[in-house]
Order: C-alpha cells, then sequence, then structure tokens
C-alpha cells in the first residue's frame, strides 16, 4: 500500500513495488499549496473519473493516471479499501491524487495540518478561495435535474438518426397512405397433404 508524508512544502506519495511498476513512478509530489480539500473515501470505486490513462486497471486493483477534460487523476486503489482523496487546484501536477492508504483517517490529519489554515475543520475548508471549476458547455441532462436527454437534446427535439422519435403519432389516414403500394402476402404457412420433406 501507499505511505503518504508531509515533507516540506510537498505531500509525498510512496507506492509499493507492485503499484509504483504498475503507475510507472515509485514517487508522487504535489505542493501543498495546490492542496482544496483532503477527505477519506470509503467506497474506492467513487474516486475512479475519467478515462483510463496509462497503468493497470485490473478488477480489485487500480494504479496509474486517468485523463479528464480539465487535467489529469493520479489513482493508485485496491479494491474493499479506504481512500485518502487529495483535490488540487488547476496548476497542479494532478486534479486529483487518491491513493489506499492503511491508516488513511491519521495520513487525512497529517495532510490537513500541514495545509494553509493549519487544520481547518471540513466546514471551513470550502470557504477558501479555490478557482471554480470550468463552466459546462453543455445543458444538464435528465439525472443531473436538467431536461436535457442523454444527447443532449430539449424535450420534443427530433432525432437526428431519422427514427422518427419527434414526429407526431400515426393516425389511420396516414397509415393507409403509406400501405395502399404493398403487396399483402398471407403469413400463415399452408401443409402439403403429403407433409414437408416427401417429394
Amino acid at each position: 500500500m501507499a505511505q503518504v508524508s508531509v515533507e516540506g512544502a510537498e505531500v509525498v506519495v510512496r507506492l509499493g513495488l507492485r503499484e509504483g511498476l504498475a503507475a510507472r513512478r515509485r514517487k508522487v509530489r504535489v505542493p501543498v499549496s495546490a492542496l482544496r480539500e483532503v477527505r477519506v473515501e470509503k467506497s474506492w470505486w467513487r474516486v475512479l473519473r475519467g478515462r483510463a490513462g496509462h497503468g493497470n486497471w485490473s478488477p480489485g486493483r487500480c494504479s496509474g493516471v486517468r485523463s479528464r477534460p480539465d487535467g489529469e487523476d493520479f489513482v493508485a486503489v485496491k479494491a474493499d479499501s479506504t481512500v485518502l482523496c487529495l483535490e488540487l487546484d488547476a496548476g497542479a501536477p494532478y486534479r486529483r491524487v487518491a491513493v489506499s492508504v492503511p491508516d488513511p483517517e491519521q495520513a487525512e490529519r497529517r495532510v490537513r495540518d500541514a495545509m494553509p489554515g493549519g487544520g481547518a475543520s471540513e466546514a471551513q475548508a470550502p470557504a477558501r478561495d479555490a478557482p471554480a471549476d470550468p463552466p459546462q458547455h453543455r445543458p444538464p441532462l435528465q439525472h443531473e435535474g436538467g431536461t436535457a436527454d442523454d444527447h443532449g437534446r430539449p424535450p420534443g427535439a427530433t432525432s437526428r438518426t431519422g427514427s422518427g422519435a419527434g414526429q407526431p403519432p400515426l393516425d389511420g389516414e396516414r397509415a393507409l397512405r403509406a400501405n395502399a403500394g404493398r403487396v399483402r402476402r398471407e403469413h400463415v404457412l399452408h401443409r402439403r397433404p403429403d407433409g414437408p420433406g416427401r417429394a
């Protein structure tokens, strides 16, 4: 498992041999001044966000860099473990560093004590001047409280695939016009008297 320590003005994450080989590095250093938030996450899979970059992404053991539009996350987590999560400012080498450590609460206290403001409580931490995340360039989806569907279309907008999802429902007259030129065939198979397969 990883070890987290504060050395001067930097937070240093030292990875174990197996994690270091998978992530292609044994140490991750981030400046203390770039820390926005330190927290402990009980569910290890919740820290995984973005697309998997270089590293090892086997089930139950994830180590490496994950890419996001606003930057990269460094992850070294194991299944069924509690994770120390460091949220960083935009100028830092990563936007988030998430690692499984043997005692995440103790590591959180050490890092929080080194933060500017000397161990501010969680209620005071968001009050710091932190740069806002970049604005989203799409309307919020339905599961995010918005009205757009999964493709970003507002309600009632026609589909671009030609499925006719945005057209009015078929009425009887339109159905008769559409089927006027078609030849109807019986869809019932009749058995031959001598049975199938006999000549």
